[in-house]
């Protein structure tokens, strides 16, 4: 493990997100000693990443167990969630024991819902592997699973023990991945650190590159930005118009939501995030609240690393329904 960073999430129990390369060497000392059992729930598409996590928690001593879900959305369901309880109780998985989230926002989701829910609550690591996950899902404890009125209405807030975002999971992520977790990366610095949207302007050609530092130095910024809002405002109860809370981070979610529903889960989120947040500015223009220019750059920010900026009208009904 080289050159990592540490960012406090300080709530009432407070954690560690940990940045780096190599920084799943921290896992085990993050279960702490009491914990026997581990599941790592993961997507199909990380069977190899978790078999190779799986061999090193039990060479540390550790009981583990690997929970391998649907990928994406799919994977946010009651089924699934079912499915990962009965694998718990068979291995009889006790309050001292552990989850660990491998994956990226969904996985990272259902994984800290299950954890949530499990004997009432037990421990849970996650390891967001994609950009989303690193700076939105994994962090700040909010966990949810979608039903068929909708995205996220069934969760529960519980916080992670710690946080690792290895940035060599980076590597293999496909470019469309990437820039989908950009969205909320631009979000950040919308709603609460201009220097992101001043740093991604003028370095725009090498925030796509996984290795690059200039990405890294983003992902950092918008973790930041979530450590603090979350630590002031955890379970999301502080009102609109008082003081920032938590639902500023709901920036252009509530239409990327039915986005994301109307186009039946096949646009990735921060795509739909996107076209949400456009919305939102210019809602926020036609009430007089955002001058011309701040929803041009909106625009410019998501175009400039190949996020969409439109949605079809004639889709209206639909979103409306959604």
């Amino acid at each position: 493990m080289s050159g990592s960073s540490r960012i406090r999430v300080a709530t009432d129990r407070p954690y560690d997100v940990v940045v780096g390369t190599g920084v799943l060497a921290e896992l085990p000392g993050l279960l702490g000693p009491s914990v026997r059992r581990v599941a790592v729930i993961h997507p199909r598409a990380l069977v190899s990443t978790a078999a190779t996590l799986r061999d090193v928690l039990c060479g540390q001593g550790f009981d583990a167990h690997n929970l391998e879900v649907p990928d994406a959305e799919d994977a946010k369901q009651v089924d699934v969630a079912a499915s990962c309880w009965a694998a718990l109780g068979r291995s009889g998985f006790t309050r001292s024991d552990a989850v660990v989230g491998l994956g990226g926002g969904a996985a990272t989701d259902l994984a800290g819902f299950v954890a949530a829910t499990w004997l009432r609550g037990i421990r849970i690591v996650q390891v967001p592997t994609t950009v989303l996950g690193m700076v939105d899902a994994a962090v700040g404890g909010k966990t949810g699973i979608n039903t068929a009125e909708g995205k996220n209405l069934v969760g529960a807030f519980h916080e992670p023990t710690g946080v690792l975002c290895d940035l060599a999971a980076l590597e293999t992520l496909p470019r469309a991945e990437l820039v989908s977790g950009l969205a909320e990366v631009i979000k950040c610095g919308l709603v609460a650190d201009p220097q992101i949207l001043t740093l991604l302007e003028s370095k725009a050609a090498e925030v796509v590159r996984h290795d690059s530092p200039v990405l890294r130095a983003l992902i950092e910024r918008a973790i930041t930005v979530k450590a603090d809002v979350v630590a002031a405002d955890l379970t999301e109860t502080i009102s609109a118009g008082t003081r920032v809370g938590r639902e500023v981070l709901n920036y252009g979610h509530t239409f990327g939501h039915a986005v994301e529903r109307v186009q039946s889960y096949r646009w990735r989120h921060g795509a739909a995030v996107a076209v949400g947040m456009v919305f939102a500015a210019e809602l926020s223009r036609l009430a007089g609240r955002l001058d011309q220019e701040t929803v041009h750059r909106h625009r410019r920010l998501l175009e400039l690393v190949g996020l969409p900026t439109t949605y079809p009208s004639g889709r209206w009904p639909q979103l409306r329904a959604a």
